[in-house]
């Protein structure tokens, strides 16, 4: 974790990883080290499985590629199948939820000159034939900028208000911050 928020530029920018509650995610000794590097942990609500929808998503996806497998012979072919996976889902495929734009094109900001383009092309056909636009000229779909998981308006957590996670969750968690001066 910390190699990935040093690379990515991440170190003290307030990350936090929403998790489910499986044992090794509310671990003291795994919610002590992500409080070292920073790292908030937040978690989803007992016994509910779609707490995350993003990640909830990613699965479908995952599990619905033509070639995965569903069982890999080893750790070894599982590792080798899901690099082709990611690379392929991150550089790739357009998502519905990114306006049709790739992660990589959204993270490093190369959305901004592909809308350009998309905004171009619809100018031109808008010109050409505006009779086909009945609610007026078309503008090109951008990504949201913020997203929040769970967001949340009423009294959370000891009479906290928040309009997203990201903040512990669970007490353990809380502690691990408080500990380490970051809550």
């Amino acid at each position: 974790m910390e190699q990935t928020l040093t690379r990515y530029g991440l170190t003290n920018r307030g990350v936090t990883l929403h998790q489910d509650r499986g044992s090794p995610m509310i671990a003291q000794s795994f919610l002590d080290l992500m409080a070292d590097v920073g790292v908030v942990c937040s978690h989803g609500r007992p016994r509910v499985s779609n707490d995350n929808p993003f990640s909830e998503s990613q699965f479908k996806t995952l599990k619905t590629q033509p070639d995965f497998p569903g069982r890999f012979d080893s750790p070894e072919s599982a590792r080798l199948w899901a690099v082709d996976y990611f690379c392929w889902y991150n550089h790739e495929h357009h998502h519905s939820g990114l306006a049709g734009f790739t992660p990589a094109q959204v993270y490093t900001g190369n959305y901004q000159a592909v809308s350009q383009v998309r905004q171009a092309t619809l100018d031109r056909y808008y010109k050409d034939h505006p009779e086909r636009f009945c609610q007026g000229k078309p503008k090109a779909a951008l990504p949201p900028e913020a997203v929040h998981i769970n967001p949340i308006t009423s009294e959370a957590l000891e009479g906290e208000t928040s309009t997203a996670v990201n903040f512990p969750t669970l007490p353990a968690a809380r502690k691990a911050l408080e500990r380490t001066n970051k809550c």
